[in-house]
């Protein structure tokens, strides 16, 4: 079951082009580092170290750019590889880790 943060920050995602993978209405994940990774947004946000819409954005652009460097062959699309990518560039941008740490610790 959903809080209320946690459905208002997957409803405010439905319909619009960074919509997360979904299956019979519910969130599907293919992995457990995709459920942790959407985990992680959520909590970060909630617990106020970005704003949800800020987060949004960054996934937004995460997106695009994987579309643009990927025109044609989009066999290697995964929603949560841009995610995390977005999710990494806003604890950056909270100070929350530098980027160096980040990469470092994949």
């Amino acid at each position: 079951m959903l809080t209320r943060f946690e459905h208002y920050a997957v409803t405010e995602l439905m319909g619009k082009p960074e919509t997360p993978p979904r299956s019979n209405g519910t969130l599907c994940f293919g992995h457990e580092w995709e459920r942790t990774a959407f985990g992680v947004a959520l909590a970060l946000t909630k617990q106020g170290y970005f704003e949800w819409d800020d987060f949004r954005d960054e996934l937004i652009a995460e997106i695009g750019a994987w579309e643009a460097a990927n025109p044609t062959d989009r066999s290697s699309w995964n929603y949560y590889e841009c995610w995390l990518a977005a999710l990494e560039k806003a604890v950056v941008k909270a100070g929350l880790l530098a980027a160096q740490d980040i990469h470092c610790a994949r």
